[in-house]
């Protein structure tokens, strides 16, 4: 039994769900559009202002495809309504960043600059105030493309376990290490 996939997902107000030929999802809100290809085994019905998935069969294949869909749909439903936002902090004596536009400049603590391109669909804001770690604050209504990018910038400088430097989610609790003892 899929508990995810049996849920059924509430439609807010403004939300509007069309469902194409060949299970093509598009979900049009106030933030955008966002559109998901769905497998065609799988069965999606509104009805009362609530989505719901169903599945022909319970072979694996089906199961795993009802809760996963299940979840795309209402990570849609929820990114055009309020949108996903995630935000990274940079820890290290001279870490900076700032952006131009959809442009993000950083120095890690490598002998360059790091310059990373944003997609246009995502927001990006740099907060750097003083006597704080800079943020990197990443949003926009695609869940996936939020977190990937995310992901990406996070991989230039992982937190190290030593000192807890690098770059890091905001709330993120990095596990230490102890260094080296002095010998006696």
């Amino acid at each position: 039994m899929s508990r995810i996939g049996n849920s059924p997902i509430s439609i807010p107000s403004g939300v509007e769900i069309d469902i194409s030929k060949g299970n093509l999802v598009t979900v049009k809100g106030a933030k955008g559009v966002l559109s998901q290809q769905i497998d065609p085994d799988l069965e999606i019905k509104i009805e009362d202002g609530t989505l719901t998935v169903s599945r022909p069969t319970d072979s694996i294949r089906h199961k795993s495809m009802h809760g996963l869909y299940r979840s795309l749909i209402s990570n849609m439903v929820e990114g055009v309504t309020n949108g996903f936002k995630k935000e990274l902090e940079l820890v290290g004596v001279g870490y900076r960043a700032a952006n131009t536009g959809n442009l993000l400049e950083m120095q890690l603590g490598f002998s360059h600059p790091i310059y990373f391109a944003i997609p246009d669909e995502l927001q990006l804001e740099t907060v750097t105030e003083k006597g704080k770690n800079p943020l990197i604050i990443i949003s926009g209504i695609d869940k996936q493309l939020v977190g990937q990018v995310a992901a990406k910038i996070k991989a230039y400088r992982k937190p190290e376990p030593y000192k807890g430097k690098g770059v890091r989610y905001k709330g993120e609790e990095i596990r230490r290490k102890v260094g080296k003892s002095a010998g006696a």
